[in-house]
């Protein structure tokens, strides 16, 4: 390190150790699957403790170039990061290290502190892992007109399919979409078996298993937050972020799709749609509430939400698909119900993030995915491999409105609740204070800004 002659460090070698730890601190952001406010409002926060002056970032799916200003010098880095792999701790963590950053914070403490975040242990062992994604794919086959013995195959099969998509990530290493596709071959072709294998034990008394029920077993493989942050970096004009977000969702789903219509070619299943079932109105009332809470744990589970926030979005999520799916029965437009929807999530996530100190895109992407229009999705692109243009025009357009229903309820909500979001080039080192800071300064009155 070089000094100056009064023996202290030259500005620009200072400026380059605070750089390097907040760029770190966005690069784990990143990897850990947040959207590109999130990741540019934690830099800036740590930057802001860390005395530095000004910082501009470009955030894409897996890169970032930031430019930090202290004292008169400039330094300007690229960092690159992995796929994004959704960890919903992470995220908590790391965010927790941006609201308690106070001035003073010194470049070494952070890293520290980052060095913490990045050797935690994942919250869940595989094996819940994969009974988080079988128990939220069997309540959306339910929330999508199941009856048990589909809840029941469907279950089972996003186990399997779960599963399988762990051991090749771990130990094969494959390609991304590679891992994707052949997960869902083998939870669609898992769902086949289990549909025989239902139907011989139970002979004639249990008719067949409805075949498009088998779209509810890869609901686990949707590209839930990076389809939604792609979402909310749009609203805010992040075009870099949002448009290479909303590409890798598209592949993700895509590959999924393939492996999905490559099983059910084979063994001739058919993306119909199932006809709702003939139940008591208390029945399916308990049901749906039922469903909506176990497949948003499930999902946040699969994410590796902490337990106290997977309870939080599973009430969260419960509290507006059941009225939203309700609204839609009773003919209400389905694309307006969508909105309402999210917009309810939002609201809420914003107002329960506060309390708990937790970032609101973990609260909220569990709770909306149980509203993903997945089987209309998959007929979409069923019928485009099969060359099949007016079905595919015609799911597309209804799974698309959906999808936009969705996304423009949280964008609104965040218009709502949060003044910078609005903005499109606030300054990151000078975000306002929330009262998730407050929250944590309470809880820790006598912390160390290196602590």
């Amino acid at each position: 390190m070089t000094a100056d002659h009064d023996g202290a460090p030259e500005p620009s070698v200072v400026l380059a150790a605070k750089s390097d730890a907040v760029c770190r601190m966005g690069a784990l952001m990143l990897g850990a699957g947040t959207g590109s406010y999130r990741v540019k409002a934690a830099m800036g926060r740590v930057a802001a403790a860390l005395g530095i002056d000004g910082l501009e970032a470009q955030v894409s799916l897996n890169e970032i170039v930031a430019t930090t200003r202290s004292n008169g010098t400039f330094r300007t880095q690229v960092v690159e990061a992995g796929p994004p792999v959704v960890n919903a701790d992470r995220i908590r963590a790391l965010l927790r290290v941006s609201l308690r950053a106070r001035p003073g914070l010194e470049a070494t403490d952070l890293q520290r502190q980052l060095d913490r975040v990045e050797r935690r242990a994942p919250l869940f062992r595989p094996s819940a892992v994969v009974a988080g994604a079988a128990a939220a794919c069997a309540a959306f086959a339910f929330l999508n007109n199941g009856r048990w013995q589909e809840c029941l195959a469907a279950g089972i099969a996003a186990g399997l399919g779960k599963s399988a998509q762990l051991v090749l990530l771990r130990r094969f290493r494959l390609n991304q979409l590679a891992v994707i596709a052949l997960a869902a071959a083998v939870a669609c072709v898992a769902y086949l078996l289990g549909a025989n294998l239902l139907q011989l034990l139970a002979g004639s008394s249990v008719s067949p298993l409805h075949e498009a029920a088998f779209t509810s077993a890869i609901l686990f493989l949707v590209p839930g937050f990076p389809l939604l942050t792609a979402a909310l970096d749009l609203a805010r004009f992040d075009f870099g972020a949002g448009i290479s977000r909303l590409l890798y969702a598209t592949m993700i789903t895509l590959a999924a799709a393939l492996g999905a219509w490559v099983a059910a070619s084979a063994f001739g299943l058919a993306p119909a749609e199932i006809q709702p079932p003939a139940l008591p109105p208390a029945v399916l009332l308990t049901g749906r509430v039922l469903a909506s809470v176990v497949g948003i744990a499930g999902f946040a589970v699969t994410f590796n939400t902490p337990p106290r926030m997977a309870v939080a979005a599973s009430l969260i999520g419960t509290a507006a698909n059941v009225p939203r799916m309700f609204a839609v029965d009773a003919g209400a437009n389905p694309l307006l119900c969508a909105t309402a929807g999210t917009l309810a999530v939002g609201l809420l996530a914003a107002w329960v993030s506060q309390r708990l100190a937790a970032p609101r895109i973990i609260l909220s992407v569990p709770a909306v995915l149980i509203m993903i229009p997945g089987a209309s999705t998959y007929r979409a692109l069923v019928a485009i491999i099969d060359r099949d243009p007016l079905s595919a025009l015609a799911n597309g357009s209804e799974s698309l409105g959906v999808v936009l229903g969705l996304a423009g309820g949280l964008v609104i909500a965040r218009m709502l609740t949060d003044s910078a979001w609005n903005s499109p080039t606030p300054h990151w080192t000078q975000m306002p204070r929330t009262r998730a800071q407050e929250v944590l300064r309470a809880r820790d009155p006598d912390r160390r800004a290196g602590d």
